[in-house]
């Protein structure tokens, strides 16, 4: 039987190498607006940032996001991916 191969992404908040699936990823459109992207398949840069309520807030303490795109990301926009992430972590541990 052949494996499968899991991709992996590096996280922006703690630099770790873990699988896709266990990450969100973050997309910066042509037109430059940023978004969540659930599915991971949305066209655009993108980012990515573990599944970590606790990274999240650390990314927004530091603004990694606004380094990482090259622009000013409101705070409207991280309370938007914490609360989702917080959402999602909640989810999995059900």
């Amino acid at each position: 039987m052949k494996n499968k191969k899991i991709p992996m992404r590096r996280c922006i908040a703690s630099n770790e190498m873990k699988p896709k699936k266990e990450m969100i990823r973050i997309v910066k459109s042509k037109d430059g607006t940023l978004n969540i992207d659930p599915t991971g398949k949305m066209n655009g840069r993108g980012a990515y940032i573990s599944l970590e309520p606790a990274l999240v807030q650390d990314a927004w303490k530091k603004h990694l996001l606004n380094r990482q795109f090259e622009m000013d990301v409101s705070d409207d926009f991280y309370k938007e991916l914490f609360e989702y992430v917080e959402h999602q972590k909640a989810r999995s541990l059900l």
